[in-house]
């Protein structure tokens, strides 16, 4: 395994829901502590300073450290957890799956359970199991066990459990968490190549918080930076599996970088979208234009910063998002990073200037 992967099987294996970022937090920290100024907002999103030869523009790479997951509400009295969803879910992608369980003892595995269907009637199998009547199993006894011996509490956080795999196409990778642990990676690693690259330019990479339950991250991290332009490094749809129309979700794995056109939080900034194409095709960089109607991303606060920000999505064209196991394509994370470090080495006070006028 590369470092490269090495690195994103870490950061997609960690554990990290909304509101409980802090692991994410500690490995981008540990990453970049050395090569950037680092600094934070008081929600704890992480900001990371690399000044290069001019202060302005100031550029802000966000993403997203949080994963959507659970929060245990409730233990019965037979020792099962009921809970809330952090993020948006899906009931038909919960049944059955394994998660953990995060105390102050440690982590305790997990399998989302209901009603089973053999008991069922038939009008009730009929019917998608709602969130409400599903619960948490974790072995046990009694109300007493779980909290005493395994230390359950609520408010304990709950990740889903997915190792990271490898499929037989290489380049594809499968996980827990790309939504958007993908977009840290980019980040991160965006950051590190900056340091061998001259930009007249200060690039602000961003990890924000509770971006899943209502882009609040964005938004304070935003007041503390002032950005002049801004990039939010997520995922989308990925519209190559069956049944997906390409005027429903146009981005495909191993396509190239997405670029937004448009989705429910932001349109961008056109002047900035067409710079960023026209880089894209200069250095040869493969990119896609997306939209996505049924979602938003940080860019959707950020741009609203103070005055304005202009502001643009690149994404990681994803398969099953918002699900236990979801698949990338390495290729797009390499043309994602390739694409914003071509950008802000050519996004100076004077381009700047030109797409604001």
């Amino acid at each position: 395994m590369d470092k490269t992967l090495a690195w994103l099987k870490e950061i997609s294996e960690a554990p990290g829901v909304s509101g409980f970022e802090q692991p994410i937090r500690t490995l981008l920290t540990q990453k970049l502590s050395s090569i950037a100024e680092v600094s934070s907002d008081n929600l704890g999103s992480v900001i990371f300073k690399k000044r290069g030869g001019s202060d302005t523009p100031k550029i802000m790479i966000a993403a997203h450290m949080d994963e959507i997951g659970f929060m245990v509400k409730y233990i019965t009295k037979e020792g099962f957890l009921k809970f809330t969803t952090l993020g948006g879910w899906w009931e038909q992608v919960m049944l059955g799956q394994r998660v953990t369980v995060h105390t102050t003892k440690g982590a305790i595995p997990g399998v989302i359970g209901s009603k089973p269907p053999h008991i069922l009637s038939p009008e009730e199998r009929k019917k998608v199991v709602q969130k409400k009547d599903m619960y948490i199993d974790i072995g046990a006894e009694d109300e007493k066990e779980a909290k005493e011996r395994f230390g359950v509490r609520p408010g304990n956080p709950v990740t889903p459990f997915s190792p990271f795999t490898t499929l037989a196409n290489e380049r594809l990778l499968m996980g827990k968490a790309w939504d958007n642990r993908i977009g840290c990676a980019i980040m991160a690693e965006v950051m590190e190549k900056l340091q061998h690259e001259m930009h007249a330019n200060t690039v602000y990479g961003v990890g924000t918080v509770q971006e899943e339950v209502g882009l609040r991250g964005a938004k304070t991290s935003a007041g503390v930076i002032h950005p002049d332009i801004a990039f939010a490094v997520d995922t989308c749809v990925a519209g190559d599996t069956p049944g997906v129309t390409s005027d429903q979700a146009s981005s495909k794995l191993g396509k190239g970088v997405a670029i937004s056109i448009y989705d429910s939080s932001l349109i961008p900034h056109t002047g900035l979208r067409d710079f960023v194409v026209e880089v894209a095709e200069q250095n040869h960089i493969p990119y896609q234009l997306e939209f996505t109607e049924g979602g938003g991303t940080d860019a959707g606060r950020i741009h609203l910063h103070a005055q304005g920000v202009p502001s643009l999505v690149l994404s990681i064209p994803t398969r099953y998002i918002h699900s236990h196991n979801s698949i990338v394509h390495r290729d797009d994370y390499d043309a994602a990073v390739r694409l914003l470090v071509a950008v802000i080495k050519q996004l100076d006070q004077n381009k700047y200037q030109e797409l604001v006028k």
